[in-house]
């Protein structure tokens, strides 16, 4: 974001199944509160983010309420996505691998 400054996100978190339907809300509100904090205590302006959680309304898979699922098929429902909400069209991703020096 600090390469893009006029660019803003939402960060949407989102739980599995389990679990009371209002809790998961709190939940995955909590989650993306979480992440915005994480990003602003690296010096970008809070209000560039919106947090916004879904709690369960969003699944990626077949794991809902009464459907038995392994603890792998729940993790997938559990994330945070981030959005472009406001900026550029598109953006060019750098990946830096660090390797430490063997002694």
């Amino acid at each position: 974001m600090k390469k893009y400054p006029e660019m803003k996100i939402e960060l949407s978190s989102h739980t599995d199944a389990r679990g009371i339907d209002a809790y998961n809300e709190d939940l995955s509100q909590r989650r993306a509160n979480s992440a915005v904090a994480w990003i602003v205590a690296k010096g970008i302006a809070a209000d560039r983010i919106v947090a916004k959680g879904y709690g369960e309304k969003q699944l990626q898979n077949k794991c809902t309420n009464g459907v038995e699922c392994t603890e792998e098929e729940h993790q997938i429902n559990r994330r945070t996505e981030f959005k472009i909400t406001a900026g550029p069209t598109s953006i060019v991703i750098e990946r830096v691998e660090k390797r430490e020096k063997k002694q």
